[in-house]
């Protein structure tokens, strides 16, 4: 029973931003956000270091990562006012560049992979993807508290996104899935395993799952670069061009490479608006060591 406060919580939040007009919402959300980044200074440093590294030591780093938090405010926000009859909301107010390049390999039958670091609503992008008749299977963690694990599945269903649990065999079915010439969206900057692939990012040696990269190489999928930007009231989707493999000789060269190239395609995607990039958690080995002498 320990799981059921933190889940009520979640409901209530859920319906009292659910009873909001979207503006009213959006604003609610982003004052949250402001107000969450005075309540920690670890938490807020930490997020103010992921700043720097994307803006230099020269940029307001205190107003940019408060601006951070608003954001992540916002995201938090449209995720509890949310429900299926918004969809159509969403759809209007939402720009799509490279759209193109998604109905072609669509039209093809052949696998696609959408790779997204934590920017924006990632959430926001499966609705435009459902309404051109492309729906994406997706991996969720697998939380201690079940119910909020629940909760997940049940929400992002209602955005048009099939959740698979990241469990054994969940490989298995994401590669069958794209041979069968569905559509798989990753989560793909920041690695929650510890297995991930060594790669430079931000000037920095860390890791990033391999996850994308390994399932391009052994399944043949496109694998895109996608975004999803709030742009005022709404959103802009950026579909980047297919990021090819290398043809290298081993499958771990191929794999590792790929995440490299995905690596530095991700601090483009974020340098667009690096405020809306939601890491707040330490993503670098020098992360951990800050927090350890942090007084």
């Amino acid at each position: 029973m320990n799981d059921l406060p933190a889940y009520l919580l979640f409901r209530g939040m859920s319906g009292a931003f659910g009873l909001l007009p979207s503006s009213a919402m959006r604003a609610s959300g982003e004052s949250i956000g402001r107000a969450m980044a005075m309540r920690s200074r670890k938490r807020f440093g930490l997020a103010r270091r992921h700043m720097e590294r994307v803006l230099g030591p020269d940029a307001d780093l205190d107003a940019a990562t408060r601006a951070m938090f608003a954001s992540y405010g916002r995201y938090w926000a449209e995720v509890f006012w949310f429900r299926p009859n918004r969809k159509a909301e969403i759809v209007a107010k939402t720009e799509v560049v490279g759209l193109d390049r998604i109905i072609e390999v669509r039209d093809s039958d052949r696998g696609m992979i959408f790779a997204l670091p934590h920017v924006g609503n990632w959430e926001a992008a499966a609705v435009v993807a459902e309404a051109i008749e492309t729906p994406v299977l997706a991996v969720a963690e697998d939380l201690p508290n079940r119910r909020i694990t629940e909760w997940f599945i049940e929400t992002r269903h209602d955005f048009g996104i099939d959740v698979v649990l990241a469990r054994t065999g969940v490989t298995k079915q994401l590669a069958a899935h794209l041979r069968d010439g569905g559509t798989v969206a990753l989560m793909s900057d920041r690695d929650v395993t510890g297995r991930g692939i060594e790669v430079e990012f931000f000037g920095e040696r860390t890791r990033m799952p391999a996850g994308p990269a390994a399932l391009a190489d052994r399944t043949g999928a496109a694998l895109f670069p996608v975004a999803t930007y709030f742009d005022g009231a709404g959103y802009r989707d950026v579909v980047h061009e297919e990021l090819t493999i290398p043809a290298l000789a081993e499958q771990a060269q191929r794999v590792e490479a790929g995440t490299q190239a995905l690596a530095h395609k991700h601090e483009e995607i974020i340098r667009e608006a690096p405020t809306q990039w939601h890491l707040f958690q330490p993503n670098w080995p020098s992360d951990r060591a800050w927090l350890e002498s942090f007084g």
